[in-house]
This record gives structure tokens, C-alpha cells and sequence, in this order.
């Protein structure tokens, strides 16, 4: 066979191009402020904007006839490996804006709205979010409390949203209410603009990891939101809802798999070329190797399975089961290598020097949104019941 071999992780050379692209610029730009803005949990704002003016990463998925770059899911995927190996925080930031957001709306809105909002949030005018999850509704996402009511040419939306990314610095959310409390299947979703009355921000959240990114509760007393700010029809959510979980779950596992190989660099190249013990390399001891190897190895293995899940992603075309059995491995790598790095470093590593213990604390959230990974399980679980009791 002539020419040549696919390439898993760059299937096109606009592919390679941006990984190139994004690699070389979040190594010069966002890894030297990673640390600071840990350490004062401050959200870089002007670096974030410098996505969408400098690098146009703001509607990768949007058709080029829009304004966005037209390119997929295996675009995203990219981007969010590639941020996260120098920041994921910052990665974090992006993802909520970029897909929870953008890709969400730019999929389910109408040409109007689409006229209303989508350059605003591709040219970094405007930082945006979604609101889903509620102090009593985080897996359950069916049992959410919000509430929104037709009157007149508006909706009044009443409830409180939780763990909210970009909450203390968004424009715009893409947020999901009951039109009937009692009926899930009334779910409805609406663009809220910070402007809007009856709209308020609760306290930004102290946080285990993820420090830069901003998290906190939204608030709507008897806010008006327009009829015409509505996504599709009354009780249309659940579809697009479901739809958005899927790429945000395979991204939420391209993060995981940024953090893993950048701890398997950093475990490596210490074992390897920098630390000696009783006259020998740490790589040269049997335990050691096992960390080298199998941090290698259970990298590549979960880096396979999310962008084969990727290139298979279409807006059109569910994949439930691929999309959560990704997240599982990655999220669950992330976590491991995280640690087998630590270990490997000893004291250095439990230290802020060799910034493992920022990408475990980080990679610790990953396991938890988007879906926790027992909800993973779950869906697996009854994915796989219907295929097997369908034969």
C-alpha cells in the first residue's frame, strides 16, 4: 500500500497544523502563568480572550460561513489535550465557553438568535457558560428545581444553578429549566444574559483544584428572559441537552489525557535523566520502571480510545457508549499517572515545584463533571443491556 499512515491523533493535516498551532503557543503563553494563577485563584482573563483574537479557537465547530473555523469534534479534542497539558483550569475555561456554550447554541439555536449572540462569543467580545446542575440536581440532572413561566413576551425564570464554570466573569449562559415541575420531560433551555433583571451571581467557590477557573452559583429571581431568547421549542432540551453531554464528556477526557502525558513527562524524564539513587538512575530499580511503563502505556491506551471516539463523533449521530467509556479511561488515567508521578518524585512531587500535585488536584474534578464517573458506569451498564437484550 502506497502513501501515508493515518494518523490517529492528527487524521488531517488541518489537524496536525492546529495541534501544532495551539502546542507551541500554550507552552509560550499559558504554561508560565499556570502556577500564579493556581496560587491566587485568579482567573486570567486577558490570556483567555487572546484565544479568539489571536488564535481564533472561539467556534471551532461553527461552519466558516458563521464566522468559526468549521472544523469537528477531533478539533476540539485537540485543544482541550493541548491547554490542558500546560493548564487545565485554563483548559476548563475553554471548554465551558467553547463547548457548553457555543457548540450547544450554534447546534440547537435559530438564525436569529444566531444573528443575536454568535459573533459576540467567537471574537472573545463575550466569556460564556451553561447552567445545568443544581445544589440538589448534579447526576440527576432530571430532577432540577429551576423553573421557568410564559408571561407575555417573556419567560420568569426562578432557581439557583451550581458549580457553574465562568459564573463570576460570564456574559451570556445557555441555562436549562422545567416549564412543570413535575414533568422532566418539560425541559426547556434559554440564553440569559447577564444584563437580564432578576439575574444575579452567588460567591465564587474556594476549590480543591481547577483554581484559575471560576466556579459559583447562578441565581434568578423572577427573572425576565424573552420568548425569543428560547433554544428550539418548549420541553426541546432533553435532545440537544444529551447530545452536548456526549462531545463534553469526550473533551473532559482529551483534558485528562493532557494532564496524564504531561505527568508521564515529567515522571519519566525524572526517573530517567535526572535523579540517582545508590549510585544508579531511579530508572535502573524495578518499581520505578513499573511507573514509567505502565504511566506510558495506560496514556496511550486512553488517548486511543478518545479521539477514536472523536473522529467517530457526527452532530447528527449518537454514541452514548463510546462517549462515556472514554471519559471513564481517561478521567481515571489522568488521576493515576497524576499519582504515580508524585510517588516517583517523592517529596519533590508533594511539593509546587514539579507541579504534579496541580495537575492531580485538577484531574480530580474531571472524574466528578460532565458526569460523574459512577454515572459512567451506569450508562455503560444500560447501554450494553439494550444491545445485548436486542439480539
Amino acid at each position: 500500500m502506497s502513501g501515508a499512515p493515518f494518523d490517529l491523533y492528527n487524521p488531517r493535516p488541518e489537524h496536525k497544523q492546529l495541534r501544532e498551532t495551539v502546542s507551541k503557543w500554550a507552552e509560550a503563553h499559558v504554561d508560565p502563568q499556570a502556577d500564579e494563577a493556581d496560587e491566587q485563584e485568579k482567573f486570567n482573563e486577558p490570556l483567555f480572550r487572546r484565544l479568539a483574537t489571536e488564535l481564533g479557537l472561539f467556534g471551532v465547530t461553527v461552519s466558516e460561513e458563521d464566522g468559526g473555523l468549521g472544523l469537528d469534534a477531533v478539533a476540539l479534542t485537540i485543544i482541550c489535550e493541548e491547554l490542558s497539558r500546560f493548564d487545565p483550569a485554563f483548559a476548563l475555561s475553554y471548554l465551558a465557553h467553547e463547548i457548553l456554550f457555543v457548540n450547544n447554541f450554534y447546534c440547537s439555536s435559530n438564525a436569529r438568535q444566531r444573528e443575536k449572540y454568535l459573533s459576540k462569543v467567537i471574537d472573545g467580545t463575550w466569556i460564556a457558560g451553561m447552567a445545568m446542575s443544581e445544589p440538589g440536581a448534579g447526576t440527576d440532572v432530571l430532577g432540577m428545581t429551576t423553573h421557568a413561566q410564559r408571561d407575555g413576551d417573556d419567560y420568569i425564570l426562578n432557581g439557583t444553578k451550581q458549580w457553574i464554570t465562568n459564573a463570576t466573569v460570564g456574559d451570556a449562559f445557555l441555562v436549562y429549566a422545567k416549564l412543570d415541575r413535575s414533568n422532566p420531560r418539560s425541559v426547556t433551555s434559554f440564553i440569559v444574559e447577564r444584563s437580564f433583571p432578576g439575574f444575579s451571581v452567588g460567591k465564587k467557590e474556594k476549590k480543591m483544584g481547577m483554581r484559575q477557573s471560576p466556579t459559583a452559583q447562578l441565581i434568578f429571581e423572577d427573572c425576565r428572559v424573552p420568548v425569543e431568547n428560547r433554544i428550539g421549542e418548549e420541553g426541546g432540551a432533553m435532545v440537544h441537552m444529551m447530545r452536548n453531554l456526549e462531545i463534553e464528556r469526550v473533551a473532559l477526557g482529551a483534558m485528562s489525557t493532557g494532564i496524564a502525558m504531561q505527568s508521564h513527562h515529567i515522571l519519566a524524564k525524572y526517573a530517567i535523566a535526572e535523579r540517582q539513587a545508590f549510585g544508579q538512575p531511579l530508572s535502573a530499580f524495578g518499581q520505578m520502571q513499573r511507573f514509567i511503563g505502565e504511566s506510558y502505556a495506560k496514556t496511550e491506551a486512553a488517548r486511543a480510545l478518545i479521539y477514536k471516539v472523536a473522529l467517530e463523533m457526527h452532530p447528527d449521530r449518537r454514541n452514548s457508549l463510546g462517549a462515556a467509556a472514554a471519559k471513564l479511561v481517561a478521567t481515571m488515567t489522568a488521576e493515576e499517572v497524576a499519582r504515580m508521578a508524585i510517588q516517583t518524585l517523592g517529596g519533590y512531587g508533594y511539593t509546587r515545584e514539579y507541579r504534579v500535585e496541580r495537575l492531580l488536584r485538577d484531574a480530580i474534578l474531571l472524574s466528578i463533571g460532565g458526569g460523574t464517573n459512577e454515572a459512567m458506569q451506569k450508562n455503560i451498564t444500560g447501554d450494553l443491556r439494550r444491545v445485548h437484550l436486542s439480539r
